[in-house]
């Protein structure tokens, strides 16, 4: 088969991004080893003599992942970048992520629901949503209802199963996930150095029309997992001013899989002015309550 301009300016194109994100992960203080990561990546993909679209029509994810330095979530980027045109990470530090948009791409969910949907659970990639689509998070937020979770859970599926890897079962997100006490460690890091100034920030698309470069942005490491952490920049965060109090920590393994968490300052019951992990509630009671058995102090 013979290779298109096209072809060959795509292969340059999607290299540029994975130099940009790793320029990004620098520029904002990220672990060394995911920067070079990307660019190592980038670096075996503007050399191919052959098409990244040919490799992935023919062979999937598997195919991307079998590239030098690519990797299993590099390879999920790229194919996302192949499918949709977008790289949520990307977009996310660059401060250009519309997940109402993103989530409109699901055959079915209009400009109204993807919004709720969005507000309602938190989250802003299609990964996360289809993980609460098969957890009942889904179902609840209002005019959705078990119909519709269940075709958008089909749909959701249709279009992820050509992204994730043939070993990671839906919904997508890492095998394991951090425990809470790392979680609520990195949102304390987080909110101790954004208060103190010592971060960089981004100037976020979204309700932001002055274009200020407002959003702190955290990038670390704790055990096996690298961390990124930013304050919720929804509309329900800036109607309840909440921007400044609600976390989304964003986690991956490494293979560079994602996973992500909201953690806020519980408003009502035994955990009234703690700050939990949304989803994990209950083990952030045994996390207190072993903490204050050893006299520690809250969180």
């Amino acid at each position: 088969m013979n290779t298109s301009v096209a072809d060959v300016r795509e292969n340059q194109q999607i290299a540029d991004r994975l130099r940009e994100m790793a320029a990004l992960l620098d520029a904002q203080g990220a672990n060394p080893y995911r920067a070079g990561a990307y660019r190592k990546a980038a670096g075996t993909i503007a050399q191919l003599a052959r098409p990244l679209r040919e490799t992935f029509d023919a062979e999937g994810v598997a195919g991307l992942d079998a590239l030098p330095h690519i990797g299993k979530g590099i390879a999920a980027a790229i194919a996302e970048i192949l499918i949709t045109g977008r790289w949520n990470q990307l977009e996310r530090l660059r401060g250009t992520l519309d997940p109402v948009q993103l989530f409109q791409s699901v055959p079915g969910i209009g400009p109204q629901l993807a919004q709720r949907m969005h507000e309602e659970l938190h989250v802003d990639t299609l990964q996360a949503l289809e993980a609460a689509a098969h957890d009942g998070r889904l179902e609840s937020v209002p005019g959705v209802g078990t119909r519709r979770a269940a075709a958008w859970r089909a749909n959701l599926a249709g279009m992820l199963d050509r992204i994730r890897p043939r070993d990671q079962a839906p919904p997508a997100a890492p095998a394991s996930q951090p425990v809470v006490a790392s979680l609520l460690e990195v949102d304390r890091e987080y909110r101790r150095k954004a208060e103190a100034g010592g971060l960089p920030a981004i100037a976020p698309k979204r309700f932001n029309p002055e274009g200020k470069a407002w959003l702190p942005v955290l990038h670390t490491r704790s055990g096996d997992w690298n961390f990124t952490a930013l304050y919720s920049n929804t509309a329900t965060a800036h109607k309840l001013k909440r921007t400044h109090d609600w976390v989304v920590v964003y986690f991956y393994d490494d293979h560079h899989i994602e996973g992500q968490h909201t953690i806020v300052t519980e408003t009502r019951g035994p955990l009234t002015g703690r700050r939990v992990v949304r989803g994990r509630e209950a083990e952030c009671r045994e996390f207190y309550a072993q903490e204050s058995a050893r006299g520690g102090a809250p969180a």
